[in-house]
């Protein structure tokens, strides 16, 4: 009971915390971008986008720092045992995260929130660039901690100590896992935030505000989607590949392929037994797989039932299969959502063209839905390469049963995740009201004043700005 209430909780306040995430990284980058247009065009438009996008910006990077301590602290509170064994590996990289990186972003984004109208233009402009590198290392560095637990290196196991003690690093930090979860998070990072800027601009120029801003940044936001859709499809296959090295099973498992097959298929349907031990009825597409993982279409496979013997002869008695279920469904909505989001931006590129501009009300919904698909999909995919690690909480070293706080009870635990969940339910609201009252106001409006100092202005004037 413990465990699975640990599970939960930690379950709960990740995925929440990782909504913010990927908008927050993504968008800075995005704004930045817009602020630079306007430093090196003087256009109003650019000002008014980067103030617009700005703030939406600032409200979600405040939300993800609020539910980011959360979630570190319950690795000393619910998962005492697992901090024990790998604490002087794990916590490295999240101090240096927290010293470095996010001290960086947070110092830069105070200068660029109050740094305007009294820093140059230049070198305001250099403190939201910097803002954003702070958000990509904090990410680098964090998602160099979880690829430790999916493919540990850089370590020795101390029989005396019984801890697993850190001896390299710099291949915690450079290894091929952790590069390629940076390569592939950020890449989605910018899919997010693009389809975030260009479903909120589709909706407003469908409502006729702003018109000349929000056309601008919808075309921006459309064609990072786009892009930042290949480079997650590159990448993908890349850290496919990858897993397929280090954790055959949840490939396996992603696939639902219970035997070794030669030229394994992809299965778009599968229905298995209660026991997940064989499938039922599939529905295939011949020699994908097989692609995915080897890089040929005739390469093998290895399947659920065979690893199952293979990690009981190396690891000893036990249950070595995650729930096949969900990973095989959270890979395939993490995949799908994310084809829906594109195709949807492929088709906002079409309308918008020239100086078409939508007014159905269907393309306003769509327009509405197409932040949140990238959410879904991204929630999913973090599912899929958590749930399907276990039962290990560090690969071949620790079994997430192990882990967990031998002292914390079931009332504590329960009464912490009713009380993380209702607060994060509240939050929630807080964040949506303030999201939609931000978007319904638009981008605000101007008006010229003289600004001789040219201090955070154009070369002859400056904007006031309204909300």
């Amino acid at each position: 009971m413990n465990l699975d209430l640990a599970r939960w909780q930690f379950g709960i306040t990740t995925v929440y915390h990782f909504l913010f995430v990927p908008i927050t990284i993504g968008l800075g980058f995005l704004v930045a971008g817009l602020q630079t247009a306007w430093v090196r065009t003087d256009k109003e438009k650019y000002l008014r986008g980067t103030k617009f996008f700005g703030r939406l910006f600032l409200i979600n990077f405040a939300m993800g720092v609020v539910t980011g301590i959360v979630q570190e602290f319950q690795f000393g509170m619910n998962w005492s045992d697992y901090s024990r064994f790998v604490g002087d590996i794990f916590g490295a990289p999240l101090a240096i995260e927290g010293l470095l990186a996010f001290f960086l972003e947070s110092v830069f984004l105070g200068l660029w929130i109050f740094g305007w109208d009294r820093l140059p233009k230049k070198l305001h402009l250099a403190t939201i660039w910097m803002a954003s590198l702070g958000t990509a290392l904090s990410a680098y560095f964090i998602l160099a901690a979880n690829a430790f637990m999916q493919h540990p290196v850089g370590y020795i196991y101390n029989a005396e100590t019984g801890r697993a003690e850190l001896v390299d690093f710099f291949a915690v930090l450079t290894q091929n896992t952790a590069v390629s979860a940076f390569v592939h998070t950020m890449s989605f990072a910018f899919f997010t935030a693009g389809a975030f800027m260009a479903g909120i601009s589709a909706w407003l120029l469908v409502k006729g505000k702003s018109v000349d801003v929000v056309k601008s940044t919808m075309r921006l936001g459309v064609i990072t989607t786009i892009v930042a859709f290949i480079a997650i499809v590159v990448s993908g296959d890349y850290v496919a590949k990858i897993m397929v090295q280090q954790q055959p099973m949840k490939m396996a498992a992603a696939e639902a392929l219970y035997e070794t097959t030669d030229a394994a298929p992809f299965s778009l349907f599968t229905i298995g037994t209660l026991d997940g031990s064989r499938p039922v009825f599939q529905i295939d597409v011949p020699n994908v797989t097989s692609f995915m993982a080897t890089g040929s279409f005739n390469g093998e496979v290895k399947g659920i039932n065979n690893l199952q013997a293979e990690y009981v002869a190396k690891y000893g008695e036990g249950n070595y299969k995650p729930n096949i279920p969900i990973a095989y469904w959270t890979f395939r909505l993490m995949i799908g959502l994310g084809t829906l989001a594109l195709l949807f931006a492929v088709y906002a590129l079409y309308a918008t063209r020239g100086n078409r501009r939508p007014t159905s009300m269907w393309f306003a919904r769509g327009a509405l839905a197409l932040p949140v698909i990238p959410l879904l999909a991204n929630s999913a995919g973090w599912i899929f390469t958590e749930l399907g690690r276990q039962p290990w909480a560090v690969f071949g070293l620790m079994k997430t049963a192990d882990g967990v706080s031998p002292n914390v009870t079931v009332p504590m635990l329960l009464t912490t995740l009713i009380g993380f969940t209702f607060l994060y339910g509240i939050l929630a609201v807080v964040e949506v009201s303030l999201l939609a009252k931000a978007v319904k106001l638009g981008p605000p409006a101007s008006s010229p004043i003289t600004n001789p100092k040219n201090v955070g202005g154009s070369d002859t004037k400056e904007l006031t700005f309204t909300y």
